[in-house]
């Protein structure tokens, strides 16, 4: 495959490069759910229609990453799933179904895969856990009150991509996550147990609650049964991290 981007997404399908050759992944997008400028949604959005063209001209497939977080699901009545019509709740969500909307009329061969929350070495720092990790050891975090998150070993999410490419699929929408909504409270719960921080919470009133529906993926990828995903695999996932981005302080 050919991959398209240098980032954290990037580095971890370098080991996928020799395989999939029909397929170009475009892994140099938006990737803070929270973002809000119109300058780099103009220049993914670009990208996207400059490689689109070239996948269409050269017959080859093109995977898109979008986003199952809450700017795209939270306002779905139960579980988000690929099927619904829905209303992006915020600037970043609307971008990502935009990008998707372009590729079902660009006449190129695409697979989009709408991501949960990666957790892996060498994340950026603005992302979730370096960001949590980062106000804990300062001692303060502010928890959007409410709020779950889906979290997802990149490693799993390299393997599930390895999985879809390999059955030849074409013109899907594809939700790659764990489906378990966890609480950001239990997720910060887990990680001052693991690392022994104090920290004072305080709560802002405007989080969100959504469940990513992964049953499209359970039955194109049947291998997802063996990655342990329920309610507990998130613990798992925050140990991993932190054999990477914590350092316990010496006495």
């Amino acid at each position: 495959m050919d991959i398209v981007g240098n980032g954290f997404l990037a580095r971890h399908l370098k080991p996928l490069a020799d395989r999939h050759p029909d397929t170009v992944v475009l892994a140099a997008g938006v990737s803070w759910a929270s973002h809000t400028s119109d300058a780099d949604f103009a220049r993914e959005a670009t990208l996207l229609r400059e490689v689109a063209a070239d996948c269409r001209a050269t017959a080859r497939r093109l995977l898109f990453f979008s986003t199952a977080s809450t700017g795209m699901y939270g306002t779905a009545n139960g579980p988000g799933h690929e099927d619904l019509t829905i209303t992006p709740c915020t600037p970043y969500g609307t971008h990502k179904l935009a990008m998707e909307s372009h590729l079902r009329t660009s006449g190129t061969d695409f697979l989009a895969l709408r991501l949960g929350h990666l957790v892996g070495p060498g994340q950026p720092p603005h992302q979730l856990l370096p960001t949590l990790l980062r106000h804990l050891q300062q001692g303060t975090v502010a928890v959007h009150k409410g709020a779950t998150r889906d979290l997802i070993d990149v490693d799993d999410v390299i393997a599930i991509v390895d999985h879809l490419l390999a059955r030849g699929l074409t013109r899907q929408i594809v939700n790659v996550a764990s489906g378990a909504a966890v609480p950001v409270d239990h997720i910060i719960d887990h990680l001052q147990q693991r690392t022994g921080l104090p920290a004072t919470r305080s709560y802002i009133d405007v989080g969100g609650h959504h469940t990513i529906s992964i049953d499209k993926l359970r039955t194109l990828v049947p291998e997802v049964a063996a990655m342990g995903f329920g309610p507990d695999y998130y613990r798992g996932v925050l140990d991993d991290f932190l054999t990477t981005a914590f350092t316990p302080a010496t006495p």
